[in-house]
């Protein structure tokens, strides 16, 4: 059973038990977090929305919240990838591949990175165009089997699956809120206000 299901499956279970540090020796290796949990507790401090849906009406009806709650029922979505675009025609959804007009963009992506709780992408979902040209508004549709611990995971990954062509402008999203002007480290880094749709698939 996956973690998720764990916990959101049912919310009256509480027997998770916690580690106590006082029964680890001090030599002992630090225990790592599973790629799961490590994944949602960065993504969530990366100020990302996390959606965990078991199934694809699940992702569905999370998906037509989205649109009610920040009142795009008449916006225009940016949507790249037309598989997408049919996989979520029962929303009636306003598909277009204006750049300027789009509200919110509706992608896919390669991984999630647990390690910094991050979404990767290459040219496969945004083309040959610059992450801060994209709306600010992100819905992410991926599912569990896309959980990796790192990112140099994931660059093995897209070589092995793109064996004929590796796609380019390969770059992580890992900014989910308004940057501080004062923290350097967010400098020059494009945040995005972002939804991830997570379909369990093991």
């Amino acid at each position: 059973m996956s973690l998720f299901r764990k916990i959101f499956g049912s919310k009256s279970d509480h027997s998770k038990k916690e580690l106590q540090p006082e029964t680890r020796s001090k030599y002992m290796p630090e225990e790592k977090l599973p790629v799961d949990e490590r994944f949602t507790i960065n993504f969530k401090n990366n100020g990302g929305k996390f959606l965990y849906c078991e199934n694809l009406n699940e992702v569905f009806n999370c998906m037509h919240d989205i649109i009610i709650e920040n009142k795009w029922q008449d916006a225009q979505a940016l949507i790249l990838d037309n598989n997408l675009k049919d996989r979520f025609s029962s929303l009636e959804l306003n598909p277009t591949r204006s750049f300027s007009e789009a509200e919110y963009m509706l992608t896919t992506c390669e991984n999630l990175v647990a390690d910094d709780g991050s979404i990767l992408i290459s040219s496969n979902q945004i083309a040959e165009i610059k992450l801060k040209e994209y709306p600010s508004n992100f819905i992410v549709f991926a599912t569990t089997s896309q959980l990796i611990s790192n990112i140099g995971e994931g660059l093995k990954g897209i070589k092995k699956k793109n064996k004929n062509k590796i796609p380019s402008n390969i770059t992580t999203i890992k900014n989910f809120k308004a940057s501080d002007e004062n923290d350097f480290l967010s400098y020059g880094s494009s945040s995005k206000n972002l939804y991830l749709l997570l379909l369990e698939d093991l």
